[in-house]
């Protein structure tokens, strides 16, 4: 195992005074946990890097990158080491890839599930720039008799139930790779990798949980058996369903980010707003339901992305004061849709039931429902008329 593992960590609490100024929502100070405001993911098509959720799992390892190597090693024909001046000179790819953490809107199961009490933050997207996977797996070219590609990052800590200190390590399979487009990232946004976000390298697999995008890589071991460390077969598994299937591909979700839970809303026009992903398939479409009213799809917004999410809108009239629900329902191209509660499991993860936020919509002011009436009728005003996508011009 790499000395580089006994590295210095950086100070949290500089970490943390960043992520509160960033007004990231702090989940946990040491190892920082906090998710992305809602104000960064409403209408966005990449989350700014100091706004980008944060998952970690232990202290965040401060590597000085004219030290830093990552090595290749294992079951192939040659053992290989990177500096990360040798990963610049070869060919970059970038791509726009949606980020979640698997235990995103945990609180949605009945009863707590252990972890982080997330709600609906720890997702982000970014520009991701390095080079692929693949291209460094064939120069080392894995021996016949390989299974598994393992990769360890530089973090590492105590755990429940383990006596020794424990790496975070994760691995793939052959074939998961081949189809992942999976890269060596080490640009976010077009700058250095922040710190907190796996500086100066990791892993991203588009598609797959945050947990399979290991942070400050610095190995890369070609492995002929399946991998059973702690993080592989104790934690990011579907404990409680069954055969406690692993942890992999994003569950489809849409996300409401406008209104947000609690927002009075004036009556009359008004555009819901919205983010949608899956890691199986490309979003096909997100329906909308303003309480019992029937649904209505909504708009998606600009080109889809392959690996990041999918903005939507619904332009919509909010008539009858009082208390109400908005609620939006994703479905990918691979018919995989949201069910109306989370599926439970032990750990709690991919809870990703229909997204339902709370609203109040204003009674009207003094003398306004006279000239409203006279102008359109009170059986106007708890109508269904007027929901829909507004038409597009030319």
């Amino acid at each position: 195992m790499s000395d580089i593992l006994t590295a210095a960590i950086v100070d949290h609490e500089v970490l943390t005074r960043q992520a509160r100024d960033a007004g990231l929502i702090l989940q946990q100070a040491n190892p920082l946990n906090a998710e992305a405001p809602m104000s960064a993911l409403n209408g966005a098509e990449i989350t700014p890097n100091a706004q980008f959720y944060v998952r970690n799992h232990f202290s965040v390892p401060a590597l000085d990158a004219a030290d830093w190597q990552l090595t290749e090693t294992g079951s192939v024909e040659h053992l290989l080491a990177f500096r990360l001046h040798d990963l610049y000179a070869m060919r970059s790819v970038t791509q726009v890839v949606t980020l979640e953490c698997a235990g995103n809107n945990r609180v949605a199961f009945q009863g707590q599930a252990p972890g982080e009490q997330w709600r609906l933050g720890a997702v982000s997207t970014a520009e991701w720039t390095g080079v692929p996977l693949v291209e460094i797996l064939d120069r080392a070219k894995p021996t016949p008799g390989a299974r598994e590609v393992l990769f360890r990052g530089a973090d590492c800590g105590p755990v429940d139930g383990q006596s020794r200190t424990v790496s975070f390590e994760r691995s793939l399979s052959l074939d998961d790779i081949a189809d992942s487009n999976a890269l060596l990232a080490y640009q976010m946004n077009g700058a250095p990798l922040p710190s907190q976000h796996g500086y100066p390298l990791r892993l991203i697999v588009p598609g797959w949980y945050g947990v399979a995008s290991v942070k400050w890589l610095t190995e890369i071991d070609v492995i002929d058996h399946a991998f059973d460390g702690y993080f592989q077969t104790e934690r990011y598994r579907y404990v409680g369903l069954p055969g406690g299937p692993p942890v992999r591909h994003q569950r489809v979700r849409a996300l409401i980010t406008e209104p947000v839970a609690g927002q009075v809303i004036n009556r009359g026009e008004m555009t819901i707003r919205g983010l949608a992903w899956s890691g199986f398939a490309p979003i096909a479409g997100v329906r909308v339901r303003v309480g019992e009213r029937r649904w209505h799809d909504a708009h998606l917004v600009g080109p889809p992305q392959p690996h990041g999410w999918r903005r939507w809108e619904l332009h919509t009239r909010l008539n009858q004061p009082g208390n109400t629900t908005v609620r939006a329902r994703a479905i990918d191209t691979s018919g995989r849709s949201q069910p109306d509660h989370p599926r439970w499991n032990a750990l709690g993860y991919g809870a990703n039931p229909a997204h339902t936020v709370p609203i109040q919509i204003a009674k009207p002011r003094r003398g306004e429902r006279r000239r409203r009436g006279k102008q359109m009728g009170d059986s106007d005003l708890s109508s269904d008329a007027g929901i829909g996508p507004r038409p597009r011009r030319g």
